[in-house]
């Protein structure tokens, strides 16, 4: 391999610098990506906690533990804040600003300053939430209308810290795209880019086209509720169904703002832990591309219950079905590179195959959804919260899981225990299981969702996922002790340690604060493990 132009004579880390203001001022994308990572994990573990505290309710038909309003206000919190402060930002602004200027031969983003500025807007929205905590919503996390327009709970401060965690999700796409579009290095042509930029690229697209209608939405039910005017309040000549249309234009994109940094996580860790080249580069670039693009067309597929027209409900559900060609595309790419491979089980590589087995669950019950006969009667029932947490925490959070695990290394320069680790997936995989899908069935034998207390005839199940929920939790608590621990004790942690081929491993770990002494010139690169690549000045 020739020069890659990395310093490393006058090699600095940009975790030297100590102080809390050299981090809450710093422009440099590594470190935002660090505060990013810190604060949003915070947020995982509180959401986490309050599902917690939602399952023991639920581990008994009566309401022996909250009342039904303490507990559609832990709802409404556990949906907020794992929706808006943990998954929307999570992967898209920790790892891909961490990663993309490394990746592309950058040596920071390409507005440092608003890059930023976008946190401080971020902690700005965490810290409205923190007041509205004082009287809280209980709306649910969709803030539906018109009860959320007349309930007498605090939902302006609620919906007022999302509106301002969306300018934060704005400032980041265009960073990303104006990032991805200037900053790369010479010879770093789109078919060269890994396909984590190709999928941050098609998140920061979504990120800038449909936050603003959710930030308009929400801006509207403020208004109704201060002001008195009507927009989606019927007792004010407003529509509710308006709302709907409007929430969901926003929140099915949102879905693949979730989802589509994960599948570019996928597409990372799998070629090097199978040490094959990806199959389908090109096929995987674009269909991120794909996905993002017929996500603007699929919001009504949550509306089939509302009154909408037969002939838009037909139109929504081919729709519906559509969006599965660009992500089957990537399931089986994802399986052809694993064929015939040298797979190594990293924990890293572990989450990957588990995000490919969830996912592909959570993708095929959708279909349910899609059809409009069976979303009749599994509309609003614990189908829909299996299906919705196989998506969720099945691709995105596991996504996450993946990711961490795989780019720790780079992060922090130290290594963890490898064997705790494994351990600790073997708890969350087996735990997410038996908490979910059981609630299939539940589904299926018509229990619905968001109530704090059931019939009898359906204990059994609902006690089965609580006991899951408790497995779940003891994994995560594992691989946060065993990540913590790497931190304070790990080994130093190689250069390169997964022999990968990709730019921010030809490096030392942690990165320095430059990056690069002088911008690195690729000259010869087939994406994926295994094949040449030279980086030359």
């Amino acid at each position: 391999m020739a020069n890659h132009s990395i310093a490393h004579n006058v090699y600095v880390p940009f975790l030297e610098k100590k102080g809390f203001l050299s981090w809450i001022l710093t422009t440099d994308h590594k470190r935002i990506g660090i505060l990013y990572l810190v604060s949003i994990s915070l947020f995982f573990l509180i959401a986490g906690f309050i599902a917690l505290l939602m399952r023991f309710e639920l581990l008994t038909p009566a309401s022996d533990f909250v009342d039904p309003h303490t507990y559609n206000v832990l709802f409404t919190l556990h949906g907020s804040i794992m929706v808006f402060f943990f998954i929307v930002p999570g992967l898209a602004a920790s790892f891909g600003n961490f990663l993309i200027p490394l990746m592309i031969g950058a040596r920071d983003v390409a507005f440092p300053k608003l890059n930023i500025a976008s946190y401080w807007i971020y902690l700005l929205g965490t810290a409205i939430l923190l007041f509205a905590l004082l009287k809280p919503a209980d709306t649910g996390w969709t803030f539906y209308t018109p009860y959320s327009a007349t309930t007498n709970t605090d939902v302006v401060l609620l919906t007022f810290g999302v509106f301002v965690l969306g300018f934060s999700s704005i400032l980041t796409g265009l960073n990303f795209i104006v990032t991805t579009h200037k900053m790369r290095a010479p010879g770093m042509t789109w078919h060269r880019l890994p396909l984590f930029i190709w999928a941050s690229y098609a998140t920061a697209v979504l990120q800038l086209l449909a936050t603003p209608v959710v930030g308009i939405t929400l801006l509207l039910l403020i208004t109704e509720r201060t002001l008195g005017v009507g927009f989606f309040d019927p007792a004010k000549g407003g529509d509710p169904i308006l709302f709907q249309n409007f929430f969901w234009f926003y929140s099915h994109p949102a879905v693949y703002i979730m989802i589509i940094p994960a599948m570019g996580v996928i597409s990372e860790i799998i070629p090097v832990f199978s040490r094959k080249p990806i199959f389908g580069y090109k096929a995987i670039a674009y269909s991120s591309l794909g996905i993002a693009f017929i996500s603007f067309l699929v919001w009504a597929h949550h509306m089939f219950t509302s009154g909408i027209s037969e002939t838009a409900a037909m139109i929504f559900s081919f729709l519906t079905f559509l969006v599965a060609i660009p992500t089957a595309i990537k399931v089986f790419n994802w399986t052809a590179t694993l064929y015939r491979g040298s797979i190594q089980l990293h924990s890293a590589m572990l989450y990957a195959l588990g995000f490919i087995f969830l996912f592909t669950i959570g993708g095929l019950t959708g279909v349910f959804l899609g059809a409009l006969a069976a979303d009749i009667h599994l509309h609003d029932t614990y189908f829909v919260v299996a299906h919705m947490h196989y998506v969720m925490i099945g691709g995105t959070v596991m996504g996450f899981f993946g990711a961490l695990h795989f780019w720790y290394p780079k992060w922090f320069g130290k290594m963890f225990n490898e064997t705790v680790a494994k351990i600790a997936w073997f708890f969350v995989f087996v735990g997410f299981n038996v908490t979910f899908f059981p609630q299939f069935f539940l589904g299926i034998q018509g229990m619905p969702r968001r109530y704090a207390s059931y019939p009898a005839e359906f204990e059994s199940l609902m006690a089965l996922s609580t006991y899951g929920s408790w497995i779940l939790a003891f994994g995560i608590l594992i691989m946060a002790v065993n990540l913590i621990s790497g931190l304070i004790s790990g080994e130093k942690a190689p250069e390169n340690p997964y022999n990968s081929l990709s730019l921010e491993w030809q490096m030392p770990s942690p990165p320095p604060h430059e990056n690069f002494e002088e911008i690195p010139q690729v000259t010869d690169w087939t994406y994926g493990y295994g094949k040449k690549k030279e980086l030359e000045v």
